[in-house]
């Protein structure tokens, strides 16, 4: 396992939680997918807790507010900055939206939440005692982060114009896709692609992608845990990956790399 302890570069995805209408059946299902310890819900911040991979943070799970029944549950993916406020400043002079103002998380950090111009929502999050993502290359943490959207040319713009990002183009047959590197970021830090042509009405989303052992067997593990597969394990070219759905019909990704 790769431990960090330094805050990841701005524009890099770092985090990525998750609101549950039940904690513990959430809780349960992803330990029996992923494996995933978690430290004590915090009352402070409404029962938030840290999923953990040997002792190091990986994701973040919350009871959902009463208020937000009906609302979709959705693995939320922040995104990191150094100053979430003059980063805010670009995200609104760039074309999107706040949602949620930043706020102060204690000494962990500042987080909030915005809307690009094609309609995906993202977090920012501002380190400080918590840099987001602690261990990586290891299953259960995650593996990649992309966003998926209609207009993935707005999309290239808003991001280039908001974080920096320097795409590579690696799409094919048709689908639109590119993997983005940040300013100071040393590898490909996620990507951006279109939306299947042939798929009506599909929603700009960024999701998340958590590396397994073996995605045949944590296939097997999700629908004995009560999760569902919305699309069955496939080859290509950077290792074996499927997409399923948890207690809260939240989609994620699980993908074995290549050469594991």
């Amino acid at each position: 396992m790769t431990q960090r302890n330094e805050a990841w570069p701005a524009g890099t995805p770092c985090w990525a939680d998750l609101t549950a209408s039940d904690p513990g059946r959430t809780q349960e299902f992803y330990h029996r997918v992923l494996g995933w310890e978690y430290s004590a819900p915090d009352p402070e911040r409404g029962g938030y807790r840290n999923a953990l991979v040997d002792g190091a943070p990986v994701a973040g799970l919350s009871p959902a507010a009463p208020d937000l029944t009906g609302v979709p549950h959705v693995w939320q993916v922040y995104l990191a900055t150094a100053r979430i406020d003059l980063c805010s400043e670009r995200v609104l002079a760039a074309g999107g939206t706040q949602l949620m103002e930043p706020v102060e998380v204690g000494r962990f950090g500042w987080m909030g939440v915005w809307q690009d111009p094609t309609g995906a929502s993202f977090g920012m999050w501002q380190a400080g005692e918590h840099i987001g993502f602690a261990a990586v290359d290891v299953p259960g943490s995650v593996a990649w982060c992309d966003l998926t959207t209609p207009d993935h040319h707005a999309a290239r713009d808003f991001y280039a114009q908001v974080f920096g990002y320097h795409y590579e183009d690696i799409g094919e047959e048709g689908v639109p896709y590119a993997t983005f590197t940040v300013p100071h970021g040393g590898r490909p830090a996620g990507g951006i692609g279109g939306t299947d042509p042939g798929a009506e009405n599909a929603p700009a989303i960024w999701s998340v992608c958590f590396q397994v052992d073996d995605v045949d067997a944590a296939v097997q593990r999700v629908r004995d845990a009560g999760g569902s597969v919305m699309e069955d394990p496939f080859d290509f070219e950077y290792g074996r990956l499927a997409v399923v759905a948890g207690p809260d019909r939240e989609s994620f990704a699980i993908m074995t790399p290549a050469g594991m």
